[in-house]
């Protein structure tokens, strides 16, 4: 095991990252600020712009949590707008996808102040907007898998210009290996957009570029646990495995475009739209956890970049 400590000079909180060998892999935590009081330090930013992502533990806390649980779990709306799409391995993934954050719990935490001025930072200190939001849903048994791909590999199919754009995926139950935890290639970013094509349901990346940079990249596995987040860049090599766990393995995904790069053609997801912070207290004020007004979720039939039922 190899401990490396280091001092943020700017908020002196000392960062713990543990690096564990393991099977020829590593394991990959990382502790900084977390919660209300996140946010983006000089070293942070060299990470995320050295690795592709970075991981904050416990960037919701446990009530916070509890609540967007709360949203997804006690509603017929996520229900009924569930989309399944084929891995080609014979199983299926479950996801929800939205438009807009809207005023529900869920909403609240897309656009608070530790979120967006966050990606905001990471991405250049430009103008960002919510591009959507997704509920990943690995069922105990039977989620299926998501293949090698870059969100930018769909996102560049949408008239996105720039690979200006990051995603938040926030960990609602415990991720680790056994149930289809995330697995990322560190430093992939750096290959720029590599090309992607359909397989099965999903747009998924060359497999031989994808098995070349194996040999020469660091694979972690991004073991969460509820309330943790990896933030990474939409040009990051990522996957994750079957769940064949007896255990549920949920996740809900916040996705950021810039201002700048407001996509050129009309698409799937949104185009630029205005997004109003709130603070970070709002989440946990926030009592709205049916009325999904505004938030528009996305109709399978409308997505070019996946085959959805």
């Amino acid at each position: 095991m190899k401990i490396n400590i280091y001092q943020s000079v700017h908020t002196k909180v000392i960062t713990v990252c543990v690096l564990i060998e393991a099977q020829n892999h590593t394991f990959y935590h990382s502790s900084n600020m977390s919660g209300n009081n996140f946010e983006i330090t000089e070293e942070r930013l060299k990470e995320y712009t050295d690795n592709g992502f970075i991981i904050v533990k416990k960037l919701f806390d446990e009530e916070e949590v509890r609540k967007l649980k709360k949203c997804f779990e006690d509603t017929e709306e996520v229900v009924q707008n569930k989309m399944r799409v084929d891995d080609s391995l014979g199983r299926e993934v479950n996801l929800t996808v939205w438009s807009h954050p809207g005023n529900d719990v869920t909403g609240m935490a897309a656009r608070s102040e530790k979120i967006v001025n966050a990606a905001e930072k990471l991405l250049g200190g430009k103008e960002v907007y919510h591009y959507h939001g997704k509920l990943i849903q690995k069922n105990a048994k039977s989620g299926g898998t998501f293949l090698w791909h870059q969100d930018y590999g769909y996102w560049y199919k949408n008239g996105c210009l720039f690979p200006e754009m990051l995603t938040y995926f926030i960990a609602l139950d415990k991720c680790d290996k056994s149930n289809g935890c995330l697995k990322v290639l560190k430093g992939s970013h750096k290959c720029g957009r590599i090309e992607h094509s359909m397989v099965a349901g999903q747009t998924a990346a060359d497999i031989n570029r994808v098995k070349e940079l194996k040999k020469k990249l660091e694979l972690v596995y991004v073991e969460l646990e509820p309330g943790d987040a990896l933030i990474f860049s939409c040009n990051l090599l990522h996957c994750s495995g079957p769940n064949d766990s007896d255990r549920r393995r949920w996740a809900y995904l916040m996705c950021y475009n810039t201002r700048h790069n407001n996509p050129v053609k009309v698409h799937h997801h949104p185009c630029y739209t205005p997004l109003n912070k709130v603070p970070n207290t709002a989440i946990k004020e926030c009592e709205n956890y049916t009325d999904f007004t505004g938030k528009q979720f996305m109709d399978p039939k409308e997505s070019s970049t996946s085959k959805a039922k």
